[in-house]
C-alpha cells in the first residue's frame, strides 16, 4: 500500500506538467508500433536435431545451424539473461547485460554498446555461437547488428537474431534456447510456469470494464508514446485497456496536447528511460508545468497518472513477466 502511495506520489508530482516535451515525440516511433500484439500463447518446438547439434529458422527467416554452444556471445542485455535463463553460459555480452542483469556466467567480456557491437571484441572470443537482435532504432537510431551478419558467417561463426517484443517473443526465444541447451526443464521453470501465472493475473480482469490508457516514455531530451504493439502496451491490452494511440495514430508521431485532453484517459504510464530516471521525470515537469489544463485529466485528479520502474516496463523482465502484468493489474483493478 505504501509502494503504491508513493508511485502516485512521485508521479502526480510531474502531472502539472507535459506538452512541450511531447512536441519531440514525433520521431520516436518504433516498428513495435505498427499493430496490436497477439495473445501469448506457449510456442511449439521448431527446432530440428541435426545430429549433435540444432537447427533452426531465426526471426529474419535465416538458417542457423548450432553444433556447440559452449562458448556464446549475446549482443543484448535481455538476450543474455534469456540464454542463461535456458541454461547456457557466455563468455561475452554487450555493455547493457552488465548494467540490466544480473549475470551468472564467469569471466564474461564487454563486447560494446548493444547499438554497435565491436566486431573484432566478438571474434576474438572464439565463441561457437552468437545472439543478436533483428530490431533497428531505438537509441541506437538506424544501427542494426544484422550489418555483422556477413562478417561472423565469413569466420564461420553462427549467428542468430531474435525479435523480442512481447512476452510471446520471449517464450518463443526461449523455447529455442532451450532446445539449444537441452533444458526443457527450464522452459518449463522461466516459460510455461510463467505463462500460467499472467494467464491467472488475466483471468481476474472484469469483463465489464475497458479503462482507457495514455502510455509515454519519457528521457532528458523528450517523452514517446506508445501503442499497443510497445513491450507495456501489449501487457495493458492483455489486461482488457483501450489504449486511445491505438485509434490515434498521429498521437505516436504529433503529439497534440489538445487531442488527449479530449480523449481525457482513464490512466496515463510513464516509463523513465536513460540513467538518470529523476532528469526524466524533472524533463516532463518542465514541459508540462505551464499547461494548467493538464491537472484536470481524470487521470491526473483521480491519482492515476502513475511511473512504473523501467526493471519491469523498459527492460524486457523475461522471467518476470508476471510480476510487470500484476503491478499494472494492482494498478488498473485492485
Amino acid at each position: 500500500m505504501k509502494v503504491t502511495m508513493l508511485r502516485r506520489v512521485l508521479a502526480v508530482s510531474c502531472a502539472t506538467a507535459l506538452a512541450a516535451s511531447m512536441l519531440l515525440a514525433g520521431a520516436g516511433c518504433s516498428k513495435a508500433d505498427e499493430g496490436a500484439a497477439p495473445k501469448a500463447t506457449a510456442p511449439e518446438s521448431e527446432t530440428v536435431q541435426d545430429g549433435a547439434g540444432i537447427t533452426f529458422t531465426d526471426d529474419q527467416g535465416n538458417q542457423v545451424a548450432v553444433d556447440s554452444h559452449k562458448r556464446v556471445v549475446a549482443c543484448m542485455g535481455s538476450f543474455a539473461n534469456t540464454w542463461e535463463l535456458a541454461g547456457g553460459t557466455l563468455v561475452g555480452a554487450s555493455d547493457d547485460a552488465f548494467d540490466g542483469y544480473a549475470l551468472q556466467s564467469e569471466n564474461v567480456q564487454k563486447v560494446g554498446d548493444f547499438t554497435s557491437p565491436n566486431l573484432e571484441a566478438i571474434i576474438a572470443l572464439e565463441p561457437d555461437f552468437v545472439i543478436m537482435t533483428g530490431g533497428t532504432g531505438g537509441r541506437g537510431g538506424n544501427s542494426s547488428q544484422t550489418d555483422l551478419k556477413a562478417a561472423l558467417d565469413a569466420s564461420g561463426i553462427p549467428v542468430a537474431y531474435f525479435d523480442v517484443t512481447t512476452f510471446s517473443d520471449y517464450l518463443r526465444m526461449l523455447r529455442t534456447c532451450c532446445d539449444i541447451t537441452g533444458r526443457d526443464d527450464l522452459y518449463q521453470q522461466n516459460g510455461q510456469a510463467v505463462l500460467d501465472e499472467t494467464e491467472a493475473v488475466r483471468a481476474k480482469v472484469p469483463a465489464d470494464r475497458a479503462p482507457t490508457v495514455l502510455l509515454m516514455t519519457t528521457y532528458s531530451g523528450g517523452t514517446r508514446v506508445q501503442s499497443s504493439a510497445s513491450m507495456t502496451g501489449a501487457m495493458l491490452a492483455d489486461l482488457g485497456c483501450k489504449n486511445l494511440a491505438d485509434e490515434n495514430r498521429s498521437l505516436l508521431k504529433d503529439f497534440s496536447l489538445e487531442s488527449i485532453i479530449e480523449m481525457n484517459p482513464d490512466f496515463i504510464f510513464v516509463v523513465p528511460m536513460g540513467n538518470d530516471d529523476a532528469a526524466a521525470l524533472k524533463n516532463l515537469e518542465a514541459a508540462t508545468a505551464a499547461n494548467p489544463a493538464w491537472a484536470t485529466l481524470s487521470a491526473v485528479e483521480g491519482g492515476n497518472y502513475l511511473t512504473l520502474s523501467k526493471e519491469l516496463f523498459l527492460y524486457k523482465p523475461n522471467a518476470n513477466w508476471a510480476e510487470s502484468y500484476r503491478v499494472l493489474f494492482d494498478d488498473l483493478y485492485a
